[in-house]
């Protein structure tokens, strides 16, 4: 618990005196920082910089960023379409989803 705190206390520190004082530049949203935060306070200190790290070494000239948020479960394959992690955005309800809405 400690080290999850400190961790997510230098990053919030990051963000205030240097981040802050710099144009924006992440490819992806939400920002790196903000990610390591999320990924850090849901999955502990370890698993949480892992994936940080994991989304920091896609960041590069190549990649095309875009909305990339922590995943529900831990996951290193989250983003590919064929791992249980996979969460897609519905825009439109299932049959199942209207029929408990109608009960």
């Amino acid at each position: 618990m400690m080290t999850r705190s400190l961790l997510v206390g230098m990053i919030r520190w990051y963000q205030r005196h240097i981040s802050a004082k710099r144009p924006p530049c992440c490819k992806y949203y939400p920002s790196c920082s903000q990610y390591a935060i999320t990924a850090i306070q849901r999955f502990g200190a370890v698993r949480g910089m892992l994936l940080f790290i994991w989304r920091f070494l896609r960041c590069n000239p190549w990649s095309r960023g875009g909305i990339d948020d922590v995943p529900k479960r831990f996951s290193f394959s989250y983003r590919f379409r064929w791992s249980k992690a996979y969460e897609e955005p519905r825009l439109t309800p299932l049959a199942d989803d209207k029929e408990m809405a109608s009960r």
